[in-house]
């Protein structure tokens, strides 16, 4: 028997952005940017107060995000060159480092 996931729900898309690089990925700031963007929202028609904390929470994630995401980078390409070594492309994990 198959249980439905979310019975009588359904989903819309949404607004859909599109972001574009030249010669490569996105950078880690990047995507810290965007992972804050999605965890921290304000309204600017907040009082000021509120607006300069919502701000300075903001800053934070945005940094604890980027930490985050650039350890996940050098692990990834640790695991990356070590698969490499052990199956004997010691060039490639020469260039990887």
């Amino acid at each position: 028997m198959v249980d439905e996931i979310t019975p009588g729900v359904s989903f819309e898309l949404g607004l859909v952005e599109t972001k574009t690089t030249n010669n490569g990925g996105h950078s880690p700031e990047f995507w810290a940017e965007r992972l804050t963007e999605k965890i921290v929202g304000y309204s600017e028609d907040n009082e000021p107060h509120v607006k300069e904390q919502a701000k300075a929470f903001r800053d934070v994630i945005y940094k604890v995000c980027l930490i985050y995401i650039k350890n996940a980078i050098k692990s990834y390409q640790s695991t990356l060159k070590q698969d490499l070594v052990k199956s004997g492309e010691n060039e490639l994990a020469k260039i990887i480092k």
